[in-house]
């Protein structure tokens, strides 16, 4: 990304995920020496100046020396991209979770580079929208404000009241090239599947 684009885009990590399904807390699984969280973490140290976390639990990742923001509206993702929007200092934030196994620092990239014009720059892929590794403009805190208050926690509802850049399976292929960027894990015998299917 050029300067401008790491001075303009806040990275938005979100932590405040509960692991139900994991039974343990997904961020710090490991994979090849690293947590998940910090596997997020290093793309995002190399593309962004600013960097927050999202969450009510400081405490977890009080060593990283990052801001963790609690959230305005507690427990959905939709309240912590509607926190990071809100707090930023930036425009523009990109949002990721906290637990992907193999984030993919050229589709963050990319993504960006698409941002002039729209409120939120999505991927889209043949499993559907992925809200969670994506970015936004402040324009989007009116209509995500409204489905908070709705109480509409999805964390795409509002997209039909924004300017979206739908982002297609065949425009990331060529910078998905394991098909791996999107791979999510929430329970012990996927994320088993995910460590035996190699660890770069």
């Amino acid at each position: 990304m050029n300067q401008d684009g790491r001075h303009n885009v806040t990275g938005v990590i979100l932590v405040g995920g509960k692991s139900r399904r994991m039974g343990r807390d997904k961020a710090f699984l490991q994979i090849a020496g690293k947590t998940l969280f910090e596997r997020v973490l290093e793309i995002f140290r190399e593309s962004f100046d600013r960097i927050v976390l999202v969450g009510d639990r400081a405490e977890r990742f009080a060593g990283y020396g990052l801001p963790v923001l609690p959230d305005i509206y507690p427990k959905s993702a939709l309240g912590g991209l509607y926190t990071a929007l809100y707090h930023a200092e930036t425009e523009y934030i990109f949002v990721s979770s906290c637990d992907l196994p193999f984030p993919n620092r050229e589709i963050l990239l990319y993504l960006c580079s698409l941002r002039d014009g729209f409120d939120a720059v999505v991927p889209k892929t043949a499993r559907g929208f992925e809200p969670l590794f994506a970015l936004y403009a402040k324009g989007c805190l009116g209509p995500i404000k409204e489905s908070l208050e709705s109480g509409n926690f999805c964390a795409y509802g509002y997209y039909p009241r924004v300017r979206v850049r739908y982002v297609q399976d065949e425009e990331l292929a060529r910078l998905d090239r394991d098909g791996r960027s999107f791979v999510n894990v929430n329970t012990p015998e996927e994320f088993e599947k995910i460590k035996e299917g190699g660890s770069s």
